[in-house]
């Protein structure tokens, strides 16, 4: 396995602003409305800021607050914070602590957040008993960033055991270093890397761009331009993300778990299904299964979960996201990789910043101004 010995670079991406539409369609034609699930949305806590969340140990949920503190969302209620990092980090932008998860038998915590400076930071901590080991703190990967917003991080464990970092294409507007395309940066990629493989971490030997010497060893895909949430399908192992658009069109791409990486969405000669800016369309683009306009009241996409709980058999199967402006909740009804209906669920989450699963499938929504709320059957 190839080893890294020094910390590499990232940087995040989530544009919250601007409108979205109400209507949807799929890449290839619009999909036709289906009955939705019955659901309500069940306020179960108040956080500072929540900003995303993770399944942690003994069926708990694990809360992000922007701010630097992360929260435990137990039987009763949100606990005071397990984590505070608010002295090392900045809310301007869109920074702050936009990302956490656990490796998949709770034996170390993740978080990736922006650093006073500005610089994107994924590090890690030995989790034992249920509690993070804060003496065992290391950096894992860092990157300045050259603009304040497009600061995502979204981090999740995929299937395989890797850890997957979703990163924008660096910030401003109509992606100015050409980043997107650009496969020699780490901007507007999707990245798998193997933290305990070596230190700071190893690169997985079947990356697919591992024998390029033109391309970084840590992408999985690339062509993404705000991927601010994204997901890895409990059930197949397919992959979700949910892309935010420049100023038209909002997407969420799709990957099946037998996928060898690689993929190209387009970005930023693509903008969802469309030429950018009258850019050609790229000869691997891969177009998403599903973008919606902005003629409405939305204006950012966020990506959310294909639910496997039980509490809600009506919803199983269906993939269930968000946007931060509509905060509508909806589902995608999906059939080997193909939308084939869309659900409005008709409950809202208010200006939704994030979607969490939890150990038993079910979902969580989070609204930026501080609610959490389950969803359950109505």
């Amino acid at each position: 396995m190839k080893i890294r010995t020094r910390s590499s670079a990232i940087i995040g991406a989530i544009c919250l602003v601007a409108s979205l539409a109400l209507t949807t369609a799929s890449a290839d034609e619009p999909a036709a409305p289906r009955q939705a699930a019955k659901v309500t949305l069940k306020k179960v806590a108040t956080a500072q800021n929540p900003s995303a969340g993770t399944a942690g140990p003994g069926g708990t949920v694990w809360i992000a607050e922007r701010a630097g503190t992360v929260r435990v969302l137990g039987a009763k209620g949100l606990g005071e914070p397990v984590l505070d990092i608010s002295g090392e980090t900045t809310t301007d932008g869109e920074r702050g602590l936009l990302g956490v998860a656990f490796d998949k038998r709770f034996a170390h915590f993740y978080i990736s957040f922006t650093n006073l400076e500005g610089t994107s930071t994924v590090d890690e901590f030995a989790v034992r008993g249920g509690k993070i080991q804060p003496n065992t703190r290391r950096t894992v990967l860092t990157q300045t960033q050259p603009y304040s917003n497009h600061n995502g991080g979204d981090i999740k464990f995929g299937p395989d055991g890797y850890l997957y970092i979703a990163f924008g294409d660096g910030g401003a507007g109509g992606d100015p270093h050409g980043n997107g395309q650009n496969l020699d940066t780490l901007l507007g990629k999707m990245l798998r890397i193997d933290p305990s493989g070596g230190k700071p971490y190893a690169i997985p030997p079947d990356n697919p761009f591992v024998d390029d010497p033109d391309a970084r060893d840590e992408i999985w895909a690339y062509g993404l331009r705000n991927p601010w949430r994204f997901s890895f399908d409990a059930g197949t192992g397919d992959l979700l993300i949910g892309d935010v658009g420049q100023s038209d069109w909002e997407e969420i791409d799709w990957a099946p778990a037998s996928s060898k990486g690689g993929e190209n969405y387009g970005w930023s000669q693509m903008e969802g299904t469309h030429p950018f800016r009258g850019a050609t369309e790229p000869a691997n683009h891969v177009p998403p299964v599903h973008e919606y306009d902005r003629t409405g009241l939305g204006c950012s996409v966020i990506g959310g979960f294909v639910y496997r709980g039980k509490a809600i058999p009506d919803l199983k199967g269906q993939y269930v996201f968000s946007d931060y402006c509509d905060g509508t909740v909806r589902t995608l009804h999906m059939e080997n990789g193909k939308v084939t209906g869309v659900s409005d669920l008709g409950v809202n989450g208010g200006e939704t910043v994030s979607l969490v699963q939890g150990c038993k499938g079910e979902l969580y929504v989070l609204g930026i101004a501080g609610s959490i709320s389950r969803i359950d059957p109505a």
